[in-house]
């Protein structure tokens, strides 16, 4: 998948671009959730977590005109994953300052639980990151496939059902489970390796 790879420079470029709805759109179904699920991992609730993953979107929007590709200043992603964590700490300051009447907002606590803030990105991000590009492109290539094709393919590879029970209720046998998972992941590392932002 994109683990080897940074952060498409070819997204990076396009979004310096305000009205490229469309490169806008792709960065948003992409990495909305996953900066919504990092934060929301905090302890923050979910409707400050909604408020503190726009904040990051939005120091995106400003900032991606600056941005240059340099292995020296390190990568998107990592940046992406500082920038979020920063604005999650500054909620949680503020949170400390002002304490609400629910919700945990130790921000010592959550910070011990962090990555060394130091490195480059952090493994989490990597990780969300990862699966929300799979589910992206998982969402893009389902109509592709006859439904029985997606079902071998989903229950015996993302769900980890045995292929023989997925072969038996979908009345083929198992060398078709395999084709048919075969098909999909071949066409699920397409769409990522390819993808044009």
């Amino acid at each position: 998948m994109m683990s080897a790879e940074e952060t498409r420079a070819s997204l990076l470029l396009r979004l310096r671009d305000s009205q490229d709805q469309l490169a806008w759109s792709t960065f948003l179904q992409i990495y909305q959730p996953l900066i919504l699920r990092l934060t929301c991992r905090s302890g923050i609730q979910e409707a400050d977590a909604r408020e503190v993953t726009q904040d990051v979107l939005l120091a995106v929007a400003k900032s991606i005109s600056r941005w240059e590709t340099d292995p020296q200043r390190g990568s998107f992603r990592g940046w992406l994953a500082k920038t979020t964590r920063n604005l999650v700490v500054n909620f949680l300051v503020r949170q400390t300052r002002h304490p609400r009447g629910s919700g945990d907002s130790d921000v010592n606590r959550w910070l011990q639980q962090q990555v060394d803030p130091h490195s480059s990105e952090s493994t989490a991000f990597r990780q969300e990151e990862e699966r929300q590009i799979f589910q992206w492109a998982a969402e893009q290539i389902r109509d592709e496939f006859h439904p029985s094709t997606w079902q071998a393919f989903w229950r015996t590879a993302v769900e980890g059902d045995e292929v023989a029970e997925v072969a038996n209720e979908l009345g083929v046998n198992a060398g078709a489970i395999y084709v048919s998972r075969s098909r999909v992941m071949k066409r699920l590392r397409e769409k990522i390796q390819s993808m044009e932002f």
